[in-house]
């Protein structure tokens, strides 16, 4: 299957939004290795966030000409992206609580 230029025939600003989110994503991974900064997960987690609302959005209102995935929530390829974003969201969350518990004043 090839999804991105399948994407830039018949919706050219999907396969756009596919490029754009997988150049985010790259770029993500490059700072988390880099950076220990809350900016830096809040921004993943948003991104991963983002991508899995795109994708609740194209299988149950539609996305303007992709009409056709409305209702193919169970596609293998989107399952798979869902479960790896989700994760970084669950992933990014738990950095973030644990970095705001860690600089809360202890109580004696």
């Amino acid at each position: 299957m090839t999804l991105v230029p399948d994407h830039l025939r018949e919706a050219p600003y999907a396969g756009a939004l596919f490029i754009a989110l997988s150049a985010a994503a790259l770029a993500s991974a490059l700072l988390l290795m880099a950076v220990e900064h809350e900016l830096v997960w809040t921004g993943a987690a948003a991104l991963c966030l983002a991508a899995v609302l795109g994708y609740a959005l194209s299988r149950s209102v539609g996305l303007p000409s992709m009409s056709d995935d409305i209702g193919d929530w169970f596609n293998p390829l989107g399952i798979a992206a869902v479960a790896c974003e989700t994760g970084a969201v669950i992933i990014c969350s738990i950095v973030l609580w644990q970095a705001r518990a860690a600089r809360r004043p202890a109580v004696a």
